[in-house]
């Protein structure tokens, strides 16, 4: 019978509709006379209205298609549809009292008013019937979904409504918070609480819960389909029917986080401008100009007004976005933008990049940054971070290169994981050039540390957002950790300070404030968000902090130096520091032993050498015990 069904045509099921309708009227016409008249008079009416039949049908026949109640889904029909037949319903008594006054056959008015009554009921009456035989057909030819609607309110019983005229979804049950609608039947359905999930999913074999809580925040709402997940269901999310006409956002966003909020300090007051002579009019080449620094760097520099930047970076993606707004930026200005694909570690497009566009200032922000990974992929890092600085910096001092600037990072100082010891390599390096070449040529060779950038890529802000969009946890290493943090303008308008007063080999350290608890950070997310942390205090919060431990080369707190010892400068927030460096002879046999690491792919022999030259590093192994990691150093 489903296949009989499911093949019938539009216009097939168009004149099926038709044909009862047109069943419908002698129907009614009889029924009219039997109210007015006995049975047996009704009968004889009924036959002297014979002759009039046919036109009454081919009026119908015409009216429903001008009308479209033929065309209207069974689905569909609603309130318009309802409509539409009353009116269909009125023209067909009309049409009868201008038929029978013609023939001059004895009818009432009253009759014929009767007549379109009765055939409107007649026609509601006839979809509705006609409406459950297709459902049942349906039922009994698929297999349904079996639904919980979790939400008990308005838009709850609106989708209940929907649904139960859908061929293919069965709604069974409501599950709702509120204690007064528990217990009793909505809209012919149990309403129970939501700890009985569990339970009714089995007792009624619920295939899928449908959300439909559309006033809930869009974190509850992701807790409570986690959860739900977790029993095996599969969970839909309704929007509010203001949201779906577009009043309202389709997804709650979370409020905008300002990242100066969570500095502990007053954000750097900067001045537009300030240190701008060190590269109005200069040809710039900022390396990793694509990252979160890099693109910085590009948009602050431009500000000064050099003659050419000249944007280095290995990601395509990343290259072609800060190029294309860079575009934008400097519309109102005769700079020229150079977007170029390639890598620090290939000495022969950077000597060529150096000489074809006649570079005077780099600023060195290409690196791999993020510790977890630099630690599970050490050669990799070593190789960008340290060979692609030395390639770098010595292509730039052989070319006179002006000015270069290092930027490093607090993970340098005393590291306990490979990338803050990449980092102090490239440190060195650096150093090493700035006294045997760079000083001998009047050039200007200089490094600039800070710590942690809030907003930048793969930082803990984002990453905290990110948690907190699909409904926490928020995750933290330990209860005690802490970190230095900067905003990226901030952090980029004092490497650019630094860089205009650099003389040569410095090592520039950003006055960063007090550390920042991470826990503490966790919670102002939480909070700007307008949400509570839930714990042991506030049980009924809304997103919980876990502490998952500490990763391997995670220290608890960063130092911004190896001796403690800062030395001013003529700027309040940026000092430099002198630290033992290596020797020429040092740092050569530190380089050849990492390309001989790296030519072995042995990644044991490359944490050795960087535990040799790096002050404070030490291998670790990490071993698993139950939940935790427990680092152990190698002897």
């Amino acid at each position: 019978m489903l296949g009989l069904l499911k093949s019938l045509s539009r216009s097939q099921k168009r004149n099926l509709l038709i044909a009862i309708d047109a069943m419908l009227i002698p129907a009614a016409i009889f029924f009219a006379f039997t109210l007015q008249v006995s049975t047996s008079s009704a009968l004889a009416l009924t036959q002297m209205y014979l002759p009039i039949l046919p036109y009454m049908l081919v009026v119908a026949t015409g009216l429903s298609v001008w009308l479209g109640i033929s065309s209207t889904m069974l689905n569909d029909y609603e309130a318009g549809s309802i409509g539409r037949t009353a009116v269909f319903s009125g023209l067909l008594a009309m049409t009868s009292t201008l038929l029978t006054t013609a023939a001059k056959m004895p009818v009432t008015l009253s009759t014929q008013v009767v007549f379109g009554i009765t055939f409107f009921v007649f026609s509601i009456i006839s979809r509705a019937i006609l409406l459950q035989i297709v459902l049942a057909i349906y039922r009994n030819g698929t297999d349904r979904c079996r639904v919980l609607i979790y939400g008990a309110g308005t838009t709850g019983m609106q989708l209940v409504s929907a649904l139960r005229s859908h061929e293919l979804i069965d709604p069974v049950a409501f599950a709702d918070d509120n204690q007064a609608l528990q217990g009793v039947n909505v809209l012919r359905l149990p309403v129970y609480s939501p700890a009985r999930i569990a339970e009714i999913v089995a007792e009624k074999k619920i295939d899928r819960v449908l959300l439909a809580i559309p006033s809930e925040s869009h974190t509850k709402q992701m807790q409570i389909a986690r959860r739900l997940q977790r029993m095996g269901l599969e969970v839909q999310s309704l929007p509010s029917f203001s949201q779906l006409i577009g009043e309202e956002a389709l997804l709650e966003k979370l409020t905008p986080v300002n990242p100066s909020n969570f500095l502990g300090r007053d954000e750097v007051n900067t001045r537009p401008g300030e240190g701008a002579e060190a590269y109005a009019g200069r040809v710039v080449l900022i390396s990793g100009a694509g990252g979160s620094i890099g693109s910085e760097l590009s948009r602050q520099v431009l500000e000064c007004r050099p003659a050419k930047i000249v944007l280095y970076e290995l990601s395509e993606l990343a290259l072609y976005q800060i190029h294309q707004e860079m575009l934008l930026l400097s519309e109102d200005y005769d700079i020229e933008i150079v977007p170029l694909l390639g890598s620090v570690t290939d000495a022969r497009q950077v000597r060529r990049v150096l000489q074809v566009h006649k570079i005077e200032v780099i600023l060195h922000a290409a690196a791999y940054k993020h510790v977890p990974l630099v630690e599970h992929n050490p050669l990799a890092g070593l190789a960008n971070n340290v060979l692609g600085t030395h390639t770098l910096v010595t292509e730039a001092a052989e070319a006179g290169v002006e000015r270069f600037m290092l930027i490093s990072s607090d993970k340098a100082v005393r590291p306990t994981n490979i990338m803050g010891a990449s980092k102090r390599l490239a440190e060195l390096v650096v150093q090493d050039i700035a006294d045997r070449i760079a000083a001998k040529h009047n050039l200007v060779f200089s490094i600039v540390r800070f710590g942690n950038v809030l907003g930048s890529s793969g930082s803990v802000v984002p990453l905290f957002q990110e948690q907190l969009r699909r409904g926490g946890p928020l995750t933290v290493t330990h209860r005690d950790v802490s970190r230095y943090f900067m905003t990226t303008q901030e952090a980029v308008h004092l490497v650019l300070r630094a860089g205009s007063m650099a003389r040569g080999g410095e090592v520039f350290v950003l006055d960063m404030g007090k550390p920042v608890k991470i826990e503490q950070l966790a919670r102002q997310v939480i909070e700007s968000a307008g949400l509570s942390v839930r714990d042991s205090d506030n049980l009924d919060g809304d997103i919980e902090i876990e502490f998952t431990g500490l990763r391997p080369g995670e220290k608890m707190t960063e130092e911004l130096t190896l001796n403690g010892a800062l030395v001013g400068t003529g700027h309040k927030k940026i000092f430099f520091t002198v630290e033992d460096r290596l020797s020429e002879i040092e740092v050569a046999s530190a380089l050849r032993s990492l390309r001989h690491a790296l030519a072995a792919s042995d990644e044991d022999a490359a944490r050795a050498l960087a535990q040799r030259w790096v002050e404070g590093y030490v291998v670790t192994t990490t071993l698993p015990v139950g939940d935790q990691d427990v680092v152990t150093p190698v002897s």
